[in-house]
């Protein structure tokens, strides 16, 4: 009897359900549900809908069922940073919000009065960005401390959704590091850090590790599918995941995740929390078996993402193979954007955000789509050139390939131009990078792989990686 496991795998603009089984020795999968996803203002806020959410994974579950193929464990992974506070009665206080609202602007400066930026990345090894979660909970301090007050639970993103599936509450390692909030030493939470901060250290539970079991489905859960299976914890947060695709095992490359946001960095046994480390804003993510994925947050498809969503307001609506080939007739275009700049994490138009920026930097400015487009690729492949070159000098060494995993993938533009600015190997795929790192952990606790090296060697064997 075949035996299948399944990744809900929700990222900023989508979701899917994708069951995975072994077969002659090889991974397989099959997508058999997807949903849309994205930010809603609501009181002036940006938030998640995450009644919406939920309802979308139980009907996934659902067509499971309907397909006949019931698996017997499942994982979620999705964006880190997130969260949720619960009352002493399990209801969400507040709201959902997602982390490109501006209500933590400025909140660095209050952050840096109780603690130093230089402190707070040698305890945390976590780069600064205002999107992360001590900013999220500082900004709540601000402007609804009640909430605070209030709050007897902290969830992830995910970690809601397994509660809502089971009743029961588990956070996990390496969606926490996200949030600068664990110790890169003990990697626990810091919770010296958060009473410096004012922030109730009593609301986090103990962290979990990838592989863990959080439970069954609740009876009306298992009632509206059809069936009951284990609720497990994968790498939830996604990145985690996907790292844990690359088809490799040696430590002579680096990885590229690429999606609505590029992860670029090495895997490693211990945190660089240093000061040159912090300087260059690299991040120390958990990961996997207490390894860290020593990356850079690059801003990634997003920018290309949102020009689209704004060219298909009219009749015409524009696929990413139009774009492209919009993109290769105007190459040669010669200004570039630094990409990772605030001013694109969510602009009311990125079109006119990119135009904003060539002017103010004294560059040609594009005046057609095509041009618009290449200021895009032509920037990210160098901020993914320029990462290689940081990290090449953080570690003292050179490393020889590139491995790019996720949907970022397919993007044989993006990844010609990228060969073109770092000069090393690339390598594409697997394009479902983050929902099969999440089956390989599901896979790796019920004894189909012994340890990682074996489930990444089945990758390989499993899924082509393309050279470029």
């Amino acid at each position: 009897m075949m035996k299948y496991y399944l990744a809900v795998d929700i990222g900023a603009s989508s979701g899917r359900h994708i069951l995975g089984h072994m077969e002659d020795g090889k991974i397989v999968l099959e997508e058999v549900y997807r949903f849309v996803n994205g930010n809603v203002m609501k009181d002036g806020h940006l938030c998640w809908e995450h009644d919406r959410l939920f309802e979308e994974i139980v009907n996934g579950l659902k067509a499971c069922k309907e397909l006949g193929k019931i698996p017997v464990t499942m994982g979620i992974d999705t964006w880190g940073v997130d969260y949720v506070l619960l009352d002493e009665k399990d209801q969400v206080i507040g709201d959902f919000y997602a982390y490109r609202d501006s209500r933590t602007e400025g909140m660095d400066d209050v952050v840096f009065g109780k603690i130093s930026e230089e402190e707070l990345y040698s305890r945390t090894g976590i780069q600064k960005a205002l999107i992360n979660t001590i900013y999220q909970l500082t900004a709540l301090q601000e402007q609804h401390p009640e909430y605070l007050e209030q709050a007897r639970s902290f969830l992830m993103v995910p970690e809601y959704f397994n509660f809502l599936l089971t009743g029961v509450k588990k956070n996990e390692y390496t969606n926490a590091t996200t949030g600068q909030l664990v110790n890169a030493k003990t990697c626990g939470w810091d919770r010296e850090l958060m009473e410096r901060l004012g922030i109730p250290s009593g609301i986090f539970g103990e962290l979990c590790m990838p592989g863990t079991k959080v439970g069954n489905l609740r009876p009306e859960i298992r009632e509206q599918v059809g069936f009951d299976l284990e609720v497990m914890l994968p790498a939830t947060h996604d990145t985690g995941s996907a790292v844990l695709a690359v088809p490799a095992n040696d430590d002579d490359f680096v990885f590229l995740s690429s999606g609505t946001w590029s992860l670029m960095g090495i895997e490693r046994k211990e945190a660089d929390c240093s000061e040159a480390a912090r300087k260059f804003n690299f991040t120390n993510e958990g990961g996997y078996d207490h390894r860290f994925r020593f990356l850079k947050n690059i801003m990634g498809l997003w920018m290309l993402q949102s020009v689209r969503r704004e060219l298909n307001q009219g009749e015409h609506q524009y696929g990413f193979p139009e774009l492209i080939a919009l993109a290769k007739e105007a190459d040669g275009f010669p200004s570039m954007v630094d990409v990772n700049d605030q001013t694109f994490l969510a602009p009311k138009s990125m079109t006119q955000a990119v135009k904003d920026y060539c002017a103010r930097t004294g560059q040609q400015v594009p005046a057609t789509t095509g041009e618009l487009l290449v200021v895009i690729y032509n920037s990210l492949a160098k901020c993914y050139a320029d990462t290689i070159s940081e990290i090449e000098e953080l570690t003292g060494r050179t490393f020889t390939r590139l491995h790019i995993v996720g949907g970022g993938c397919q993007d044989g533009y993006l990844n010609q131009k990228t060969k073109e600015y770092t000069g090393k190997e690339v390598y594409a795929g697997p394009v479902e990078g983050t929902a099969l790192g999440n089956l390989m952990v599901q896979m790796l606790k019920d004894g189909v792989f012994e340890k990682l090296e074996d489930a990444r060697n089945c990758v390989a064997a499993s899924f082509d990686a393309k050279k470029v």
